[in-house]
């Protein structure tokens, strides 16, 4: 047996589980088709709200330390406006007694920090660029072919190979998808007015514009809008995008001026029928992909990597980590999790971007209604920040 366990897909969720796994028995292979490239020389345009309970796994594991303090931006509150321009819900991280709601790190923070560990860390070997190609399994074990011909033995495969997962097709491991019909085009700006380490989000009647803080006077664009309206953004010139930005902002930063090209991917749902197979096991986007308006999707992934990570940390000695009684363990615990927060962001994907006039002033006046009672707020909050 070449190894234990074997990961295939070694971006964020793929190499936090690998490094999750360090210092136990198990002998760990990790494939990732391609290796992460030279930091940029701005701020990524990719960036992710952790949750602080995924900043403190990641700071377990190491990874926090490893990224500039400088580079890491606390949000201390969250205001969320409906499409009438005027209701809205307000989050403060004071007044719910905790520090921050979430902090905003670039991907390419995030995957260099977790790549440098990976280099050093015992008992695993890393191959990339590699390209997987066949999972078969039986009883016995599992086997993984990559192209070029090389098959590794393993007792467990684990997919992290995204939203086209091949591994959990070659498990034969159904999925639902359902195409948004929109992009989300994200950018840089700096800003004219402090953001006061505040996030911004206005529902627009389908369409939904997130700010998000970054170091200094910066912020990341998240503008979820019709696969139309997001190729129209992209063709704009910087000028152009950072005055229709300011503009759909309500001028609340102030004018913009746009510090890295825009960048744009495709919105889609989708949800695995199981989160495991026979000797196969999924984790992040190979199991569920949700819409980014609540920004919860690198969050579920590494809620999945530090779960699976821990039933095969605690299995008892000599069991085989592809046990499906084991992986059951691990299906069982994220079942609810995942099935929670893909009905909320599902549902509020309908709620506000349903066109009825009906259904306008029934959503607004539900945001209000939230933001006057915090128990119910808190209860949001709560969940958002695990």
């Amino acid at each position: 047996m070449d190894a234990e366990v074997v990961i295939v897909g070694g971006a964020l969720v793929g190499a936090a589980l690998a490094r999750a796994l360090a210092g136990s028995p198990l002998a760990l292979i990790s494939q990732e088709r391609r290796v992460p490239g030279p930091l940029p020389a701005v701020f990524d345009s990719r960036i992710y709200a952790i949750s602080p309970a995924n900043a403190a796994f990641l700071a377990e594991l190491g990874v926090w330390q490893q990224i500039p303090a400088a580079r890491l931006t606390p949000v201390h509150g969250m205001r969320v406006w409906g499409d009438d321009g005027r209701s809205k819900i307000e989050f403060d991280a004071y007044q719910s007694g905790v520090s921050e709601l979430a902090w905003i790190v670039e991907d390419a923070l995030l995957q260099d920090a977790l790549w440098r560990l990976l280099e050093t860390q015992e008992r695993l070997e890393v191959v990339a660029p590699a390209e997987f190609e066949w999972f078969e399994a039986s009883a016995a074990g599992a086997k993984v072919t990559l192209r070029g011909g090389r098959c590794i033995e393993a007792k467990l495969v684990v997919g992290a190979d995204g939203a086209r997962s091949l591994l959990r097709m070659r498990a034969g491991i159904e999925a639902r998808e359902h195409a948004y019909a929109q992009s989300a085009v994200v950018a840089n700006f700096a800003c004219e007015r402090p953001h006061r380490n505040v996030a911004l989000q206005w529902f627009q009647g389908g369409p939904v514009l997130a700010l998000l803080p970054l170091p200094g006077e910066r912020v990341s664009m998240v503008w979820s809008t019709t696969d139309a309206d997001a190729a129209r953004l992209l063709g704009l010139e910087g000028d152009a995008l950072a005055r229709e930005v300011a503009q759909a902002s309500a001028y609340a930063l102030g004018e913009l001026s746009l510090l890295s090209p825009a960048r744009s991917f495709p919105l889609r749902s989708l949800i695995a029928a199981r989160s495991i197979g026979q000797r196969a096991a999924l984790v992040g986007d190979a199991a569920h992909v949700v819409h980014p308006l609540a920004g919860q999707g690198a969050n579920l992934g590494f809620q999945d990597a530090r779960v699976l990570a821990q039933t095969l940390r605690s299995r008892e000695p000599f069991r085989d980590p592809g046990d499906v009684r084991l992986l059951r363990r691990y299906e069982r615990v994220r079942a609810e999790a995942i099935l929670a927060m893909r009905a909320t962001v599902h549902g509020l994907f309908l709620l506000f971007g349903a066109q009825e006039r009906l259904f306008g002033p029934l959503r607004n006046a539900g945001l209000n209604l939230v933001n006057r009672l915090p128990v119910l707020k808190n209860v949001l909050m709560r969940r958002a920040m695990n």
